[in-house]
């Protein structure tokens, strides 16, 4: 199961499961983008559902999650991949944004692992990917709010995986560095980066791949991939 699947790291790891040979379940807000990747991967021989829900709204979500679970059972991996980035100074950053941000980038993807959870303990475990960010442990000016988002996705996935272990549940952070995603393009962001620089979507996937095929007596606790250049 994958949110944020609709483009950037979410659409890549989609197709590089699929070319593995996994069966996909894949959340997005964006319902025609998934169709047609759907269409796409399903011509090429993959097993896709996908449920269009905007994790911007708490009272939506649950529902989404549990139509794919009813479609294509308990997750094997889960990865929260969905997210938004925002720049904006601390001292002037709206309430609005602020729940908005936290909405999305932290309380949707305890609202997914909840939903997703039960079923996973049925089948025996299973590994959630949590997407995190080099912001996490570095500040960088007016990323403060998408830094602390990151920062306690990575607090709850420690915490999760110390109380999901009994239940053959592992969780693994990914910190990234910049990556050549859609992000960079969308109105909430304000950075003058060099995208050639930047780690590549479908490098990142084979990464979220080889974790997922790790054998089940391991547990790999954070992986972090930063471009060649360092912090851009």
């Amino acid at each position: 199961m994958i949110t944020g699947a609709s483009r950037g790291i979410g659409a890549a790891t989609a197709r590089c499961f699929a070319a593995r040979g996994w069966a996909l379940q894949l959340l997005a807000r964006d319902g025609s983008a998934l169709a047609a990747m759907a269409g796409d991967l399903r011509r090429q021989g993959a097993v896709v559902h996908w449920a269009a829900v905007d994790l911007s709204e708490a009272d939506d979500v649950a529902a989404g999650v549990e139509t794919l679970l009813a479609l294509g059972g308990a997750p094997g991996v889960l990865i929260n991949n969905a997210g938004v980035g925002y720049t904006a100074p601390l001292a002037t950053m709206s309430l609005q944004d602020w729940l908005w941000l936290v909405q999305l980038n932290l309380t949707s993807v305890l609202q997914v692992t909840q939903t997703a959870l039960p079923g996973m303990r049925l089948a025996g475990g299973g590994l959630i990917i949590n997407i995190s960010s080099h912001a996490a442990d570095q500040a960088f000016p007016e990323w403060g709010g998408y830094g602390m988002t990151k920062a306690a996705l990575a607090a709850f996935s420690r915490s999760l995986a110390l109380e999901e272990a009994s239940q053959g549940i592992r969780v693994t952070t990914v910190t990234l560095g910049a990556v050549n995603t859609p992000l960079w393009d969308t109105p909430t962001v304000h950075a003058d980066l060099d995208r050639r620089a930047m780690l590549d979507p479908d490098n990142v996937a084979h990464a979220l791949l080889q974790l997922a095929e790790q054998p089940p007596k391991q547990r790999i606790e954070n992986l972090t991939l930063l471009p060649a250049a360092g912090a851009l």
